[in-house]
């Protein structure tokens, strides 16, 4: 009984997918910064940062290495942002230049789709952020 509950309980954590979150801020008189990480099957990776209505919010996220295909991609949430974007990189590519319709904290993640994210490869990428 003890073996087979922990057997479950191992399943059940194994099976919980990380999400990371880190808030990204400008060295002082800069306007952008890199941030770079990896990515791993389910995951995904939220940088928030901090903006005002009618910014510019440029992101181009490049990868650095893979033992995959490389299928990676951002979205930008909105502040408030139960999961809808107003960016989806999977469907607009991989580089934005948008302006903010609102103040508040924006998120950039960085997620794996495809054959990538369903058997588990890695990727690591740069991610190249600025707000004016």
């Amino acid at each position: 009984m003890i073996k087979s509950l922990a057997l479950v309980l191992s399943l059940i954590a194994s099976a919980a997918v990380a999400q990371r979150v880190s808030d990204v801020m400008f060295e002082p008189g800069n306007f952008g910064t890199m941030v770079n990480g990896t990515i791993t099957g389910n995951e995904y990776f939220d940088y928030r940062l901090g903006a005002q209505s009618g910014q510019e919010l440029f992101a181009e996220l490049q990868v650095s290495n893979t033992n995959g295909n490389g299928v990676i991609y951002f979205n930008i949430l909105p502040p408030g942002s139960d999961g809808e974007a107003i960016y989806i990189g999977s469907i607009n590519g991989n580089t934005a230049r948008i302006d903010l319709p609102q103040d508040g904290d924006y998120t950039i993640r960085v997620y794996l789709m495809g054959n990538d994210r369903d058997t588990g490869k890695t990727v690591g990428y740069n991610l190249d952020l600025s707000i004016q």
